[in-house]
């Protein structure tokens, strides 16, 4: 069964770090790209937002007993075969999850202007999301 207390404080964190990254999208993109502490920020709250994704995904499909999870993108396609999401919603999620990879190991080569490009036009991708969590509260 779902720990609804799990759920909701990830969740919450999801808020939080949602409402952080919109004020980024309030920069022009030189601006953004000129100061390491806005970027810095953008890409660790970023991280942490798809963790959370990633987080409460995984409990679900643990605590729903959806099947086994041997990558992170295991998570998304298991709540689609259970009727959860949609598989374009699978597919948007699996592409964040891919850019959390980058984030995390591919930092060094990071294209920073991408990371603007998903602050301002993906977000709402995470916020479905979060929607889709919040039904089982």
């Amino acid at each position: 069964m779902v720990k609804r207390e799990v759920v909701r404080r990830r969740l919450e964190r999801l808020a939080e770090y949602l409402t952080i990254l919109e004020r980024f999208q309030d920069y022009e993109l030189e601006i953004f790209l000129s100061d390491p502490e806005h970027y810095g920020s953008a890409e660790r709250f970023l991280q942490l937002a798809i963790e959370a994704t990633m987080d409460v995904g995984s409990h679900i499909v643990a605590e729903e007993n959806l099947g086994p999870i041997d990558q992170s993108r295991d998570v998304p396609r298991r709540l689609r075969e259970h009727g959860d999401i949609s598989e374009d919603l699978e597919q948007r999620w699996t592409r964040m999850i891919g850019f959390r990879n980058i984030l995390v190991h591919e930092y060094a080569e990071l294209d920073r202007s991408l990371v603007y490009q998903i602050v301002c036009e993906r977000l709402p991708d995470l916020e479905e999301i979060r929607k889709v969590f919040a039904r089982f509260l």
